[in-house]
């Protein structure tokens, strides 16, 4: 019985050191050396000590280990890009209201919010519209009614009525 567990940890010292020659990544390395140092019967203080890293960070590696062997120690893939529409297919979900506003009317983000929730078919996040219209280059374009510091209709008039000629 004992020589058995003794054949078996030699197994997956075997196996993590195989793991930590085919791997290139330094963190998914000083795992397999945490995992490694404890089957060798390294306490979790000389293993935190020797790889400079928290105590907590080992029985936490451990914990992952005993769970989920080799794989539970390396690097998962974050998935990015999380569109639900190809670029070509956005351009051309955007056409349509590109030649809209060249003819003068007016077009709001939550129309074209609206309109792109339809054509993918579930709610979206509130700010990912404005990154949709971004990355194809739109931007808010919108005549101002009036200059945000011109005087009012009759401070200008009143204005008008307090100027005299000075003289010279």
């Amino acid at each position: 019985m004992k020589n058995t567990v003794e054949e078996n940890i030699k197994l997956e010292i075997q196996e993590l050191e195989k793991a930590r020659k085919n791997t290139t990544n330094k963190n998914e390395d000083i795992r397999f050396k945490t995992i490694i140092f404890n089957l060798k019967g390294m306490n979790i203080k000389e293993i935190a000590q020797k790889l400079d890293i928290g105590e907590s960070t080992v029985y936490e590696w451990i914990r992952k280990y005993k769970k989920g062997a080799i794989d539970a120690l390396k690097n998962k893939k974050r998935p990015g890009n999380h569109r639900n529409l190809s670029y070509e297919e956005e351009r051309e979900f955007l056409k349509a209201f590109e030649e809209k506003a060249q003819k003068g009317q007016i077009v709001t983000a939550k129309e074209i919010e609206k309109a792109y929730i339809e054509k993918v078919g579930h709610s979206i996040g509130s700010g990912q519209i404005y990154y949709v219209l971004k990355r194809h280059g739109f931007r808010k374009i919108m005549p101002r009614s009036r200059h945000p510091k011109k005087a009012s209709e009759e401070a200008i008039n009143a204005s008008k009525k307090l100027t005299v000629e000075q003289p010279n």
